[in-house]
Formats: C-alpha cells, structure tokens, sequence
C-alpha cells in the first residue's frame, strides 16, 4: 500500500490509522477514537479471562480500575460488550466480532513495535492450542518448548480435549485433530499422518490376549472402525475399555490386555511391544486447524505454520513408520 510516495507494510497502516485517531470494527462500524484505545486493553483482558478479578491480576490493577474502563468503553461506544453473570463475565454474541477486529488491531500495533525493535520475527502474545490427549502428551510439549525458547513473549496455552467442542465454540485459536472428515466450521491443512499398532506386554501370549475397547469420542474414530472388525462375532472379547489412549496404554502396562495405540504412544513406553503395526486402514491424517470464523492474526498464521512445518518433521514417528513390522 502506498500513500504519498512511501510503501507501508498492513501493520503500519492499521498502527498510522490509529494514530490518525480511529479504526473501523468489522462487523460494528463504530469508531474506536485514540482516547479509547486504552480501555480496549481492558475489555480484551475481560474477553480472555472471564471475570473481573482475573483480569485485575492479569494487568496488575485493581478490581475498580477494570470496572471504570469496561464501563467507560462501554458508554463511549453506547451498547454494552459483556453479560454479566453470577460466575462472572461472558462476551454478547453479537460483539464477537467486534474483540476479533480488536485482537488483530493490538497485534498490527505490537508488530510494528517489534519492527522499530529490530525483532520483527519474534512472536508475542497468546495463543491457545487445542488438541487430544495423545498429542498434548507426546508431541506438543516439545513444540511449544521450542517456540517460547525462540519467542520469550509468546504464551502458548495447550488445551486438552478429545473432541471438537473447544474449537467450535471459538475457546481455542489453532486445533490439532487426527480425523478423515472435518466439520464443516473448520478449515486447516494436512500436516501427516497418525499411525496406529498393536500393543501388548512381551510377557502376554498373543493367543490368550483379550482387547482393550475404546469409549467416548474414541468410539467414534477411524481406530475405532478397525477394532469393531477385528473383533467382529467373539464373545467376551474385551477386558477393560477406555475412552483414552493413555489410559488405554496405562491398562496394558497392567497386562489387562492389548491395545490398539497410536504408534507415538506405544513406542516410547519400554513395558509394551508392538505387536503389528503400522495398520494402514487405521492411519488416519493430521489436521492443523481453525474455526471458519476466526480472524487469522498475523501471530497465529506464523505459529499455525511453524506447527505444520514441526508436525512433517515428525512424520516418520508419528505414522509410526520408523519401526515397521
């Protein structure tokens, strides 16, 4: 973009807007006047925690100084952004868009700071990343070590879950799922596949072992397919089910039967063998994702990449092709 001569980079622009006094929200189009700019802190810290005094504690003010400046935004742009209720503060539906646009505004303004700085690759800010237990577990401890070693101002809160809920409901900003189909609110990439063998302890003769069931969201996944044929017409077939894959693997540990694992959880316990594996009707692709409608800020498109690019480099282990039958 340029203006009167000189080229300005999209954060830059949005940063000399603001300066000039106000941004359009998408989605409201009310301006957000300069003297307001530093209430929106306020209402973002709201947004994120959830109640006052956790916001409080986050800025490093007191419980007063946050109920003024909610207010004060709130009667300058004359409609309410919160629902207050007994468990604390929960943003209007319709206001959504509105904390998005603000979000993005804050990371242009925050760029163009590192830019000044001469930091214009580091990543700052937070960014919460969803993904099943399996993952959060075995993986991704290892991605978010490396990014805030790289990136000290960076905040990565890993979220725990094995549906889609949290992604759905905009509670996560980047969601990583194993899954042949996606719902239709997300979009993403692929980014590998997840393996999938047989686990038993070395001390269990194959013949006499009985199978581990999957429950919950497992019964409803591609490994769950694969076991519901396997086990087809045999009576008394299971002897525990779970609707984990760690605590599927802590019950093989016990020697309550096998399990059919994710490949990146059975191999690195020293209690169990694989058994067969990887499965190819089992594999199942792994999807780095969004919600449809959120607002993809510079920050989390660069951490979306690097989480790719992290994930591929991993590929061999989490397909569990390293060690093959």
């Amino acid at each position: 973009m340029e203006e009167s001569g000189c080229e300005y980079s999209q954060e830059q622009y949005i940063c000399a807007k603001l300066d000039a006094y106000s941004v359009i929200t998408q989605g409201n189009y009310r301006f957000m006047h300069r003297y307001s700019w530093d209430d929106l802190k306020f209402v973002l810290a709201v947004a994120d925690t959830g109640t006052i005094s956790a916001a409080a504690r986050l800025l490093g003010v007191n419980h007063a100084t946050v109920l003024r400046r909610i207010a004060n935004f709130e009667e300058e742009h004359g409609a309410p952004v919160f629902e207050r209720k007994s468990h604390g503060y929960s943003l209007l539906d319709d206001k959504a868009g509105v904390i998005e646009a603000a979000r993005e505004a804050q990371e242009a303004i925050f760029s163009v700071a590192q830019r000044m700085q001469g930091r214009a690759d580091a990543i700052a800010g937070v960014v919460r990343l969803s993904s099943t237990d399996t993952f959060c577990q075995a993986v991704l401890p290892e991605f978010v070590k490396l990014m805030t070693e790289v990136n000290p101002e960076l905040e990565i809160e890993l979220l725990c879950s094995n549906d889609y809920a949290d992604l759905a409901r905009l509670e996560a900003d980047i969601a990583v799922r194993p899954a042949l189909k996606l719902p239709e609110v997300l979009r993403g990439e692929a980014a590998g596949f997840l393996g999938f063998g047989v686990y038993a302890r070395p001390d269990m003769a194959a013949e006499e072992t009985r199978w581990l069931g999957l429950q919950g969201a497992l019964k409803r996944s591609t490994a769950a397919l694969w076991l519901a044929e396997e086990t087809a017409g045999r009576p008394n077939v299971f002897g525990a089910q779970a609707d984990s894959f760690l605590v599927l693997r802590a019950l093989a540990l016990q020697g309550l039967g096998q399990a059919l694992l994710p490949c990146c959880l059975g191999d690195e316990v020293s209690g169990l063998v694989r058994r067969h594996g990887p499965l190819e009707s089992a594999r199942v692709p792994i999807w780095v994702l969004t919600h449809k409608d959120r607002r993809m800020t510079p920050r989390l498109r660069e951490v979306q990449r690097r989480l790719c690019a992290f994930l591929r480099a991993k590929s061999l282990r989490l397909s569990g092709e390293d060690i093959a039958d």
